[in-house]
């Protein structure tokens, strides 16, 4: 305990080293003149280092040793200590301009996820530690970060409102991609992944097919990451790439039952193989709007046709029997979960949206 208060201490206030140097002369009964001629350095820059104005350099520090017999590291900390303690104050001064910045994040619900720590009442410190989370200097290069992504949704009245929560949730993805080890992308056996994965979605615990998808997906260069939305911001998922060779596919907490899920995710793998590297897709549920595009009825298409393929889904519809038995002995010769079919149905006008719900798997999740 007392180790981590030393650590984190940080004084109100720090000399700069010229106090050190006007006190050793004085103690010495040493003039500035007499001392910058011992060591060698104009009066001007001797008098401008008590006062602060010039800083001590490591060729000063060793000329300041030899002199004092004060060693050089001594100087060069003292410099080091007080130049930063400068640039602090400057920065402080700074974020003092961008105290409505701070203001528009979800910082509260961002404590209390333990996303952020909390930092109290003090605004820049908490200024400071939101900066640190979205790894920017300053809340320009964060404007110019987020600002400029292209996202599928990025006209609408939500992303426009919400563009602090939204970069908030995206940016707790990046984080928690970095704890995936992921081997380099591979396009071909990450679609080849793709139907072991589709057979995860008979499995109804979190806890069991969760791990199975992550490890499947890391295997061919995608890090899979489940991280809960922000209040009023209805964003189920997200695809995008951390490099050349990473990319990440990113879930909500939101998805209450097993076709939302499940649908949402081939959604996201769609954009990692079929568009380009370059953007950003981040869709929002049914509580919320995003703008239509070909892209992303491409990967609308991809997602279904992929859990139920054409022509299976034609047999399904043509035979007009919607019965809960012949749900599942069709479920049953695919693969795949029956409330998935039950969703497809539910969401193309075949069935009504309260018929056949037992069928779904409703999650809970930790």
């Amino acid at each position: 305990m007392n180790n981590k208060i030393i650590n984190e201490y940080k004084p109100d206030y720090v000399s700069p080293p010229g106090e050190t140097l006007e006190e050793l002369l004085d103690d010495r009964g040493m003039s500035q003149k007499e001392f910058a001629d011992r060591a060698g350095r104009p009066l001007k820059t001797i008098n401008e280092i008590v006062k602060g104005k010039t800083a001590i350099t490591p060729e000063t520090a060793i000329q300041f040793e030899r002199v004092l017999g004060v060693p050089a590291e001594f100087w060069n900390s003292r410099e080091s200590n007080y130049r930063q303690y400068l640039a602090e104050i400057d920065e402080r001064n700074r974020l003092e301009e961008h105290k409505g910045w701070l203001m528009g994040f979800p910082v509260r619900e961002m404590i209390n996820k333990s996303w952020l720590k909390d930092k109290g009442r003090n605004t820049i410190e908490q200024s400071i530690e939101l900066l640190n989370f979205f790894g920017v200097a300053s809340p320009n290069q964060w404007r110019a970060t987020w600002k400029e992504v292209d996202v599928s949704f990025k006209r609408s009245s939500v992303y426009q409102s919400k563009l602090e929560s939204v970069s908030a949730w995206l940016r707790k993805g990046e984080i928690e991609a970095t704890n995936i080890f992921c081997q380099k992308f591979d396009k071909q056996k990450f679609k080849n992944s793709l139907e072991k994965i589709r057979g995860l979605s008979l499995e109804t615990d979190p806890n069991v097919f969760v791990p199975k998808l992550t490890e499947l997906c890391s295997e061919s260069g995608v890090a899979v990451v489940f991280v809960p939305a922000l209040k009023g911001v209805p964003v189920c998922g997200s695809a995008r790439w951390l490099g050349a060779d990473k990319a990440l596919i990113q879930l909500s907490l939101r998805f209450k039952s097993n076709d939302h899920l499940w649908f949402s995710f081939f959604h996201e793998a769609a954009h990692i193989l079929l568009h380009s590297k370059k953007m950003i897709f981040v869709e929002l549920n049914s509580n919320g709007t995003s703008d239509s595009s070909d892209l992303e009825d491409e990967a609308n298409n991809f997602s279904s046709n992929h859990l139920i393929s054409k022509s299976r889904y034609k047999e399904l519809i043509e035979g007009e029997s919607f019965s809960k038995s012949k749900i599942i002995e069709f479920a049953n010769s695919i693969g795949i979960a029956p409330g998935i079919v039950v969703g497809r149905l539910q969401h193309d006008g075949i069935i009504p949206f309260n018929r056949l719900n037992e069928l779904k798997v409703k999650y809970e999740w930790e």
